[in-house]
């Protein structure tokens, strides 16, 4: 039989190794040799085998001391407690090593990121999410809020006030969840620790305490406002700040504005969405703003000057003799200021000619002798009809002779 590697070997740490040195080692390895991620791989599974009952032994401090003292003879030259396939063995299975430990190094690396330990699935579920922490306190759940407000709000910014309904701590017993001037008991199932520890041999599951839910401490007397629950459900206000530039869809996050936590938790978070209502003259497309102007014909005909409204007021607007319907023109810098950043979009205006719908009497006469001596050829859009409908009827001609 091959000598036994030593421990801190095995995990590639240094034997004065921090406790968080000698973790953050395994979690990267368990990653790399784990049988999930290497399947029929035997090298990968015995390497796996090896590292954590390397780590079972130098994550606890009494067990580290024996082995820095005796060697792998401390423990029969069988690792963490026994050897093969005897308690606290590694014959095969995870030995001694807490099985949630195992999955959230392995589950956290497939969630979030090489090195496991951080952001995976796992992480959420034993300790967030809103499940119960060790202490028997919870964090509260996040709470999301629709907010419709109006189109200069979004431009400019403002300050809401809003009065939300939700699960807060409770005002009598403060969120401790027991009768003013009571004592919690010391939990008889996990006998304060927290925890509870079920099967035997080589696979051990550790636990929450299902009678006290991993608090260590049951509430004799539960506070009769909020039963035990150390928070209840009430009204509060909310102050927001909508900042300039904000759009539909925007996300606002109030932090420890969220429900509240029990048993003393941590508060959630607020989220914000905001829905702006639209506009009749502006139209936002990103940071730029766009609109239809209405264009006097007699000035887009002889060209001038007209004023467009914009965020900021009023701005003058040059146009050229012989402007067309449609036409579209720029003004820089009279768009929405970037959010949470610097400068503003543009404003794009359309041009839209129109025709007065009452003239007088002399505007009737100026207008016939502007009839009488206008041709066909002054009006760019009127040639460029008669100038296709003259290929049609060409083509036309030409296929007709040819059949």
């Amino acid at each position: 039989m091959a000598a036994k590697r030593d421990y801190y070997d095995v995990l590639g740490v240094a034997k004065s190794a921090s406790p968080d040195e000698i973790k953050k080692a395994y979690r990267k390895l368990a990653v790399q040799f784990h049988p999930d991620k290497n399947p029929g791989n035997k090298e990968a599974e015995e390497k796996f085998k090896e590292i954590s009952e390397a780590y079972e032994v130098l994550s606890e401090t009494d067990k580290r001391q024996r082995y820095d003292q005796f060697g792998h003879a401390a423990f029969g030259g069988g690792g963490g407690g026994g050897g093969g396939g005897g308690p606290g063995g590694f014959g095969g299975g995870f030995g001694g090593i807490d099985l949630e430990e195992a999955l959230r190094t392995f589950m956290g690396a497939m969630g979030g990121g090489a090195g496991g330990g951080g952001g995976g699935i796992f992480d959420d579920f034993f300790h967030g999410g809103g499940g119960r922490s060790r202490d028997g306190s919870a964090r509260g759940s996040d709470l999301r809020v629709d907010l419709e407000i109006d189109f200069e709000e979004a431009v400019f910014g403002s300050q809401r006030e809003m009065t939300l309904t939700m699960m807060d701590e409770c005002g009598v017993c403060k969120g401790s969840g027991g009768e003013p001037g009571s004592k919690p008991d010391v939990c008889r199932r996990c006998g304060g620790s927290g925890m509870v520890i079920s099967g035997g041999g080589f696979f051990q599951v550790r636990q929450t305490c299902p009678a006290c839910g991993g608090a260590g401490q049951t509430i004799s007397k539960p506070c009769r406002e909020c039963r035990g629950e150390g928070r209840v459900k009430a009204k509060r206000a909310i102050s927001l700040k909508i900042p300039a530039g904000v759009e539909t869809g925007s996300r606002l996050r109030l932090a420890g504005k969220g429900e509240g936590g029990s048993r003393g938790g941590e508060a959630g978070d607020l989220y914000v969405v905001i829905h702006v209502r639209a506009h009749p003259f502006f139209q936002r497309r990103g940071d730029d703003i766009y609109c239809d102007m209405p264009v006097p014909f007699h000035v887009a005909a002889l060209g001038g000057e007209i004023e467009v409204p914009t965020l900021q007021g009023y701005a003058k607007l040059k146009v050229s003799a012989g402007t067309e319907s449609g036409t579209v023109l720029r003004l820089r810098g009279k768009g929405v200021t970037v959010l949470q950043g610097h400068g503003a979009g543009d404003q794009h205006v359309r041009l839209r000619i129109e025709v007065p719908d009452r003239l007088e009497r002399d505007q009737k006469d100026w207008l016939r002798k502007l009839a009488e001596t206008s041709r066909d050829e002054q009006y760019p859009g009127l040639r460029e009809v008669r100038r296709q409908a003259e290929e049609f009827y060409t083509h036309k001609a030409a296929m007709k002779k040819d059949g």
